[in-house]
């Protein structure tokens, strides 16, 4: 489940679902008229910022086509959001391959980002269909403060579990089920903790917890910023729990045609880790995400 960015305040975390949205219910939309192609695709997001600011990234390289775009934001987890594509309550989504493929299927053993996208292909609902993957990569981190992992000499998640039973977990509230998540640290690492705090998808709740100690290990996002302003440490994942978690548009198959395919095919080539990390560390600056957007379409001639 990534994707994220810790750094925010919850202040900040409101003002960029109100830039995106207009507030409000999250399956609500709000709709920007484009040029006369006559195509139309509803874009959505998960909870979190980083999603969202992938979504306007893609919303906004739509509009360039001429397409008229409705965004729906923040609309919640793969529990809400897979049956949203199928049913087309939205047409597109980014998603991440590795935390995709898990929920898709929980046994898989695909690890690298040729082997997840391969996976991911043959295991993608019918009427959904995947594009081009990109390079960029957020991944799941389990981080703790840099005392904690000098305390306990943790430097790997497997390092952990001697220790696991003293420290409490903090994540997303689907963590408590999910492979990636409570139910694969205990099957993978062996790992079974003193209590599992259900916060944020990686947002200001887990990160404010982490660093009052309401919590001893998060999980976090390789992308946030917040990882280095507040020098945390991110545990290696030794035995690969987390699948490579590469960018990829996830669209209705009704709506994929060659201009959408084009468009957002160019975007994921364009995009980088760095390019997230850069981004990231704008928005929880409470720089408008709207213009984080357009100005890296801009800069890669995109939009």
């Amino acid at each position: 489940m990534k994707k994220y960015l810790t750094g925010f305040t919850l202040a900040a975390v409101a003002a960029i679902t109100l830039s995106a949205c207009g507030g409000g219910d999250p399956m609500s939309s709000s709709t920007t008229p484009a040029g006369g192609s006559g195509e139309s695709i509803i874009v959505g997001s998960a909870d979190f910022p980083e999603s969202q600011l992938i979504a306007k990234i893609y919303a906004e390289a739509l509009k360039a086509k001429g397409i008229q775009v409705t965004e729906k934001p923040s609309i919640g987890s793969r529990e809400v959001t897979i049956p949203a594509l199928k049913d087309g309550s939205i047409d597109l989504m980014p998603e991440y391959g590795g935390a995709l493929l898990q929920y898709l299927d929980s046994k898989t053993k695909a690890v690298s980002s040729e082997d997840v996208t391969k996976d991911l292909a043959t295991k993608i609902p019918a009427g959904l269909t995947l594009l081009t993957a990109s390079e960029a990569e957020d991944k799941d981190v389990l981080a703790v403060k840099k005392e904690t992992a000098e305390k306990y000499n943790l430097k790997t998640i497997e390092d952990i579990k001697p220790v696991a039973k003293e420290l409490v977990l903090g994540g997303p509230p689907e963590w408590k089920t999910r492979l990636n998540g409570v139910a694969g640290l205990k099957s993978v690492y062996g790992l079974e903790f003193k209590e599992f705090s259900a916060l944020d998808a990686g947002g200001p709740l887990t990160l404010n917890a982490l660093l009052s100690g309401q919590v001893q290990v998060a999980d976090l996002f390789s992308t946030d910023p917040a990882l280095k302003d507040n020098n945390l440490v991110a545990l290696e994942d030794n035995k690969n729990l987390f699948l490579s978690e590469n960018i990829v548009p996830v669209i209705n198959a009704k709506k994929s045609t060659d201009v959408v395919k084009e468009t957002l095919n160019k975007v994921s080539a364009a995009l980088t880790t760095e390019d997230l990390i850069s981004m990231n560390g704008r928005v929880a600056k409470f720089e408008d995400i709207g213009e984080i957007a357009k100005e890296w379409l801009k800069s890669k001639n995109l939009g």
